[in-house]
């Protein structure tokens, strides 16, 4: 089959530690409006090059990069999309079309092919394109880069099947010295070659990638994976892995001028950039912030111009009736979701988990944190995204008699409740805390920095935790397959019989009757056939109770009068909880 390219369907410091000011949040939906010298979208008019941008993040969520950009070992590739836009590029981008809808377009790829089988995936990249250092991004290249993501063991990495029993082309002894050098020390030479079996340079600027399964989500998965972020492997050899994760080198708009981890990133327009005329900054910076509320004083403060991934809807609305600013939302796609640990007390046991669905009102939360304006869902997606389920049949809503009589059969319930430590998930769990001690649940909150409620999850050790649910497609970045694959670190659904962790399930090829149901919803390129799958894991993760969904999450971006690009003031569908953002393509009037 073939098929173009259109889906299917330390002054940062002083700011981290400002105090957070005090406030609810409400909803993250509607527009509120742009200020009073405000140009709303499609008003902007031609694009001018040159200026500067800053961009402010929060440091719970997309301001955390302790890990740096290594594409291969870096942990945070779905939160820090824009970033990493900035210095790669990407092979494919996520763009709105002319109607609206997400559509995956290649960027520095080509075009892409699939095998008639659905098992091998061609790319086609573009000629000519060079990394800033004026080495060649080409097949070769893409091969060195995911090798080494599929060899380092970076949480980013996606969780696909290769099929590694293709004979292995010869490659140079540079290249092999170049990749061997770049692997992590443990790897062994039948690994590499496994690898170099399954991922292969066609020729110069032709690369593929045999499956031992359909993944019908895969190209979709790009803008939210590390393969799509191809670094130089020249520049890696210079710099060696513990300079390079700081200062990467790819064929993005923009180069690394420096780069405090989890603090501050300065970059500077790439003269080399493929794309004739682009980018239109000169320079451009993220900073990260402690959370909304000191975000939004810095932008009015003027050390700003931009905050990526506003979520609290208190000061969407003051962002948006403040002259010289504008708050843009882009569509729901991602609600957030209550993940209980099967895999430990007390939620191997399902009246523990049918107590906190009877005890949770979503719809409260929303009326009263969200003023009744979020979406809310019984299931992974928002409306914003691909396969849109808002209510499952036999879904579980609020009853707090039963959630009682339940937590009394149980002799009492004690409950952690991990999240991300942003201002609208830190609400939420409140709120939760709240419901559920009504219930007689004992509640505890446990807030932290991405990071480390990365690390948590890696662990094992946790009991419930908040999290967005879903992805522009189910299956991609943090999706459905993240958060419910029994092989997946972010994964509290039961392990497959026999299997004492998710690595020991894939290695001894056992897979858990959910994990069938989610491989089923890749299974297949039919939008038809992948919406009936999707909708059999939601009754599934519903008649099991492993997860209360809820309101959808659409955070908005606060953008400064005169700033303008795709992801900004033209929204994107969230690829997985913040909007993608163009950096190539954004500019400002001077």
């Amino acid at each position: 089959m073939s098929r173009t390219a259109k889906h299917t369907t330390t002054t940062g410091r002083v700011m981290r530690a400002a105090a957070m000011a005090a406030g609810l949040l409400l909803a993250v939906t509607a527009c509120a409006g742009g200020g009073a010298a405000g140009e709303g979208p499609g008003e902007a008019g031609d694009p001018v090059a040159g200026g500067d941008l800053t961009v402010l993040l929060d440091a719970g969520f997309s301001g955390d990069w302790p890990t740096g950009f290594d594409p291969a070992t870096s942990n945070g590739v779905g939160a820090n999309l824009g970033q990493n836009a900035a210095i790669f590029g990407g092979l494919f981008t996520l763009e709105t079309n002319d109607a609206g809808e997400g559509e995956i377009v290649p960027n520095q790829a080509e075009s892409y092919e699939f095998s008639d089988d659905g098992l091998v995936l061609t790319i086609k990249l573009r000629e000519g394109i060079e990394f800033s250092d004026g080495t060649p991004l080409n097949a070769e290249a893409v091969v060195w880069n995911w090798v080494r993501i599929f060899s380092w063991g970076s949480t980013s990495a996606p969780t696909i099947r290769l099929d590694d029993t293709r004979p292995a082309p010869e490659y140079s002894p540079e290249f092999m010295e170049s990749l061997t050098n770049a692997l992590p020390d443990d790897i062994t030479e039948e690994e590499v070659n496994s690898r170099l079996s399954s991922i292969q340079a066609v020729d110069e600027y032709t690369v593929d990638i045999a499956l031992t399964v359909v993944n019908g989500a895969f190209v979709n998965t790009f803008p939210t994976s590390p393969l799509n972020n191809i670094a130089s492997p020249a520049a890696y050899a210079e710099q060696g892995h513990e300079q390079f994760k700081l200062t990467p080198v790819g064929a993005g708009p923009f180069t690394v001028v420096n780069n405090t981890l989890s603090d501050r990133l300065d970059l500077t327009r790439n003269d080399a950039y493929f794309k004739e005329g682009l980018p239109y900054l000169d320079n451009l910076s993220f900073q990260a912030v402690a959370g909304g509320q000191v975000g939004f004083q810095a932008l009015q403060a003027g050390q700003g111009d931009v905050f990526e991934g506003l979520s609290d809807t208190t000061l969407i609305e003051q962002a948006g009736n403040t002259p010289g600013f504008q708050a843009v939302p882009g569509p729901a796609t991602s609600p957030y979701v209550i993940q209980l640990n099967t895999r430990q007390a007390p939620f191997d046991d399902k009246r523990a988990r049918e107590a906190i669905y009877y005890a949770t009102n979503f719809e409260a939360i929303n009326e009263g944190l969200f003023g009744g304006q979020a979406e809310m869902s019984q299931s992974f997606t928002a409306s914003g995204g691909l396969f849109h389920m808002p209510e499952i049949e036999g879904y579980r809503t609020y009853d707090l008699e039963k959630a009682k009589a339940l937590v009394e059969e149980l002799g009492g319930l004690t409950v952690e409740l991990g999240t991300t430590d942003i201002t609208t998930a830190r609400s939420v769990t409140t709120a939760l805390q709240t419901q559920w001690q009504e219930a007689g649940i004992d509640v505890t909150i446990d807030a932290k920095p991405l990071g480390d409620v990365i690390t948590k999850f890696t662990t094992g050790d946790w009991e419930s935790m908040l999290q967005t649910a879903g992805a522009w497609d189910p299956s991609a970045g943090i999706g459905v397959q993240v958060r419910f694959g029994s092989s997946s670190p972010f994964s509290g659904a039961p392990l497959p019989e026999g299997a004492s962790s998710g690595e020991e399930a894939v290695q001894l090829g056992l897979t858990s009757e959910l994990d069938d149901l989610l491989a089923a919803s890749v299974a297949t390129i039919d939008p038809e056939e992948r919406a009936a799958a999707y909708e059999a894991i939601a009754t599934y993760i519903s008649d099991e109770a492993y997860a209360p969904f809820g309101t959808a999450f659409t955070p908005s971006q606060i953008v400064r009068d005169g700033v303008h690009g795709p992801g900004l003031d033209e929204p994107i569908p969230a690829l997985s909880v913040n909007q993608g953002v163009l950096y190539d393509r954004v500019w400002r009037a001077q």
